[in-house]
């Protein structure tokens, strides 16, 4: 791997580390383009390129599996936690979380069933596919 190569796909992990520890907050394009140190249209493209994913549908993804968790291990309603993981109303959340899950989070929640197998397990399988 070339130095510059390597160097990509460092910048482009500190952008991804940025939206996995700050999924709740207000992220966008401009905010992750100044983190990685790239111009806003080089960052959306190397991040596609290298995560496969456009960084707005990552973070989408992301705040979608906190959901998950959140509706499987609590009594919160899916509006508190539509707010909690960063979404902006509760229309754009239950469309995006039926996008990725296939279900609405109320469906969700009430046939998700919480089993007794190790959570890295759990977590593997019920990673929304994309």
């Amino acid at each position: 791997m070339s130095r510059a190569a390597e160097e990509s796909n460092r910048r482009m992990l500190r952008a991804r580390d940025a939206m996995d520890r700050g999924y709740a907050q207000p992220l966008d394009v401009p905010a992750l383009a100044r983190i990685a140190h790239l111009s806003q249209a080089h960052f959306a493209r190397t991040f596609r390129a290298t995560f496969g994913e456009t960084p707005h549908r990552y973070l989408q993804r992301r705040r979608v599996e906190r959901a998950m968790f959140l509706l499987r291990e609590t009594d919160r309603s899916v509006t508190d936690i539509c707010f909690q993981v960063g979404f902006g109303s509760p229309g754009t959340f239950s469309r995006t979380f039926r996008d990725i899950v296939g279900r609405s989070p109320r469906a969700y929640r009430r046939e998700s069933v919480t089993a007794a197998v190790p959570t890295c397990f759990a977590m593997a399988w019920m990673r929304p596919s994309d």
